[in-house]
């Protein structure tokens, strides 16, 4: 297995493009199931995780054809099965959402148990109960097998604002019978990216963007050519990569709306970009200093169901705040296991307390010193590595197929920004 080796202390430069977004691509890839005509995705990244999903799609009987950079030809007459690959279930959380479109297809679904990140418990529950209440009955022995044979229209409210439950249930929905009403939606810009693809193909549904979705069931769905939008954690990566080296990035190809909760989060540790078009610019000067609150207060960087600052995106903010003057406290509300990583942090010299598995307070800026480290989810990898470039000295990434299956190319990306990064073999 790889490893990434970084020597560290120089500040990166140039111009950089946004990938499409991961969270889009992988719940589109699963609505292609959705019709027996031809689906053309545009701007999917070329990442691990995006090779899974087609492993799958391929599994249960489709073609998938390259057509272009980035850009591919995916088509799937009659499904050959329902059951999800036990190798493929386990290496990524998203193979639950073949379970929508499968249901709505066959009428079920096998799924092994999906693996990913280790960040913490990620219940199942939501997505039960939305298939439930569509018509669906849930089984399991040790393997879930969802049945139906009838999808129907309900008025359901999540319990919890899950991506991946409301995904989940408005794939089945656009093929059910009659009117879904679902409220607590997940609201991301990758799940209106899904509801866009979807209505593209035909759907009826309103409500995009918002906590509640009006759904009308069609007899079938056509084909589509959709364009998937930025990954805008990619992008907050960057903008905390170039913070923290004292770098000045240029980044192409982004969507100023999808980070409006990171320009909050990045100005309370007094950092800001200048934008013009589809392009954010990062400059090397930087106040990089921690934003008080009201009366000399700690501030506090939380995340939240968006429209708050992403949950993906507080361990790079964690890191970038070591490279910060003053104290703030992060808040991660979601996850009981993502902010572990910094004990890493902790040893390669930053300031932290870790309070709790949700809250850590930093204090900077420290010098970081190159380590050893492993990667144990996406966004704490990428942290890493951040980490790691802003050191003084040479670090070991271990474990980087976690960070590659959400970042496109990242070595040879880094590579052109001046970054000193390259790869090498664990053995």
């Amino acid at each position: 297995m790889n490893q990434y080796l970084i020597e560290g202390g120089r500040p990166i430069s140039g111009t950089i493009r946004a990938s499409g977004n991961k969270n889009a691509a992988l719940p589109c890839i699963a609505a292609a199931l959705l019709t027996d005509e031809v689906v053309i995705l545009r701007n999917i990244p070329d990442i691990e995780d995006v090779q899974v999903m087609f492993s799958v799609y391929r599994a249960l009987g489709g073609s998938i054809e390259a057509i272009g950079p980035n850009a591919w030809r995916m088509s799937l007459g009659d499904i050959s099965g329902a059951e999800i690959p036990l190798e493929y279930a386990r290496k990524i959380r998203a193979s639950i959402l073949f379970a929508g479109p499968l249901l709505a297809r066959t009428g079920k679904v096998i799924l092994p148990p999906p693996g990913g990140d280790v960040i913490g418990r990620r219940r199942l529950d939501t997505h039960f109960m939305a298939l439930t209440e569509l018509g669906a009955t849930v089984k399991t022995n040790g393997t879930f097998i969802f049945t139906a044979s009838e999808l129907r229209g309900a008025d359901i409210f999540l319990d919890e604002a899950s991506v991946t439950a409301t995904e989940n249930a408005i794939m089945a929905a656009v093929l059910a019978k009659g009117e879904t009403i679902l409220t607590n939606a997940a609201s991301e810009p990758h799940v209106q990216d899904l509801c866009r693809m979807l209505v593209a193909m035909g759907a009826s549904i309103t409500g995009i963007g918002s906590n509640i979705l009006t759904i009308r069931g069609a007899q079938r769905l056509s084909g589509c050519d959709f364009t998937i939008g930025a990954d805008f954690m990619e992008v907050g990566s960057f903008i905390g990569l170039a913070a923290a080296t004292h770098g000045d990035l240029y980044i192409e190809g982004i969507l100023q709306r999808d980070i409006r909760p990171c320009k909050i989060a990045f100005g309370k540790l007094g950092i800001f970009w200048e934008h013009e078009g589809e392009t954010i610019h990062v400059p090397n000067e930087q106040a990089l200093e921690v934003n008080c609150d009201f009366g000399g207060m700690i501030p506090k960087i939380d995340d939240a169901p968006w429209p708050g600052f992403p949950p993906d995106l507080t361990s790079i903010i964690t890191v970038v705040a070591t490279q910060v003057t003053g104290t703030v406290l992060v808040h991660e509300k979601m996850f009981e296991s993502r902010m572990f990583f910094v004990d890493k942090l902790i040893a390669m010299g930053a300031r932290i307390v870790l309070c709790d598995p949700h809250r850590a307070v930093i204090s900077g800026p420290t010098r970081l010193t190159g380590s050893e480290l492993h990667s144990p989810d996406v966004r704490a990898g990428m942290a890493m590595v951040i980490a790691a470039l802003c050191a003084q000295g040479r670090s070991i990434i271990r474990n980087v197929y976690q960070i590659e299956r959400g970042y496109e190319h990242l070595v040879s990306r880094l590579s052109s920004l001046g970054a000193h990064i390259t790869v090498g073999d664990n053995a």
